[in-house]
């Protein structure tokens, strides 16, 4: 039986490396160099959301430079063969996603084909493969914005899914980018559990997960790697977090919308435990987030279980992935503008988890972890995962 192929699978919302030129991507870049040393993979795929950040008109150009930088590195000298698709088209406002993939084949890596879903068949990999525009006419990728009238009460923004397809050592897999919604209200998160942007962020995986299982093409085991925008159950983690606080509601002036919520200490001089508004989530004891890797958060995590009959994810064992200080000198400290959550996630097919090498001794040997722990990476740490894939001979 063949060896089985050492695959790192990377995704990272790099908004901020665009919105703060300059001063977070070289020590980023370090970052992400240094997992790939580590971890020595034949098969790289980097999964890029926000690309250009929210002032992606002006910072486009950057964001070219920013592809060119990994992919001119010399820490990539060895591989041979590049995918890189980037969708920069921000004219084209019915179609642009903001997300950009890389796939780097190390030249060790001799089986490996790409999907032509024109022709509905496999072609090998050879040099590099650079698309840079709206993508809408290249054949190795498939890509969706998801249509307006999903959410017809919010804001229509630069979310969607991009799929690539691989046959490495004979496995077929499909690679897909994600970016899911955000929550753009905390107060309105904290009306109801699940909260309407959780059931807005269901309908739009399960829309994926139906486009990339359905019979236009043979469905094969898919890795879904993206910024999922979970967050934790906001309504159940602010009633846990205020058992023993006074809770105050202050209405706006002459409306019956909420302006902000606090949460005052009963004793302990009534200092406020919790302030939250639209956009503030001011927590007193911000730590719980990152002791024990803020395990005690997770039974709050409910937005991928609702999946578990058709994904699977590997144990979460890292603090939550956002919002962290883009300060360079608070790398671990979070901003107090969003309650802390896993948005950056890796999710398997059923049959995906198949596929997944085990040793002699019985063991997966894979890695699931943040990229760059204690340096300032923006406000989303990248989340890899690391593994074997089973050769399919």
């Amino acid at each position: 039986m063949e060896a089985a192929t050492d695959v790192l699978l990377v995704t990272a919302n790099v908004g901020s490396l665009f919105d703060n030129v300059g001063e977070i991507q070289n020590e980023w870049l370090q970052e992400l160099y240094k997992t790939f040393r580590c971890y020595k993979p034949q098969f790289i795929a980097l999964h890029f959301q926000e690309v250009g950040g929210k002032d992606y008109m002006f910072n486009m150009g950057h964001a070219e430079d920013f592809f060119r930088s990994i992919e001119s590195s010399a820490e990539m000298k060895d591989f041979d063969r590049v995918s890189i698709y980037v969708d920069n088209r921000f004219q084209a406002e019915e179609s642009f996603t903001a997300l950009g993939s890389m796939y780097f084949i190390h030249k060790t890596l001799k089986d490996v084909y790409q999907y032509d879903f024109n022709v509905k068949d496999f072609k090998a990999v050879s040099g590099q493969n650079k698309h840079v525009g709206s993508l809408d006419e290249v054949p190795t990728v498939e890509k969706e914005k998801f249509p307006k009238h999903f959410w017809p009460d919010f804001k229509w923004s630069r979310k969607g899914f991009m799929r690539t397809r691989w046959l490495i050592h004979n496995q077929g897999l499909d690679l897909v980018n994600v970016h899911l919604f955000h929550d753009a209200s905390n107060l309105i998160a904290c009306k109801s559990s699940p909260s309407v942007y959780s059931a807005n962020r269901k309908n739009a995986l399960r829309h994926i997960i139906n486009r990339i299982s359905d019979h236009r093409y043979t469905p094969l085991p898919f890795f879904l790697f993206g910024d999922f925008n979970f967050r934790l159950d906001t309504l159940s983690l602010v009633q846990h977090l205020s058992t023993s606080a006074d809770v105050q509601t202050v209405m706006k002036d002459s409306s019956n919308e909420v302006e902000r919520i606090i949460c005052e200490e009963k004793d302990n001089d009534h200092k406020v435990l919790l302030h939250i508004e639209e956009k503030l989530f001011a927590y007193l004891h911000q730590a719980v987030f990152r002791e024990d890797d803020g395990k005690a958060l997770l039974k709050y995590d409910k937005e991928a279980a609702a999946f578990q009959e058709v994904v699977r994810e590997e144990n979460i064992t890292f603090p939550p992935s956002y919002p962290y200080s883009e300060e360079h000198a608070k790398p671990t400290q979070y901003m107090n503008t969003r309650c802390p959550a896993w948005c950056d996630r890796i999710l398997m097919s059923l049959s995906a988890k198949e596929c997944i090498h085990t040793g002699d001794d019985g063991e997966q040997k894979v890695v699931y972890n943040t990229v760059g722990s204690n340096v300032c990476m923006g406000d989303h740490k990248p989340v890899f995962l690391f593994f074997a894939l089973k050769s399919n001979r």
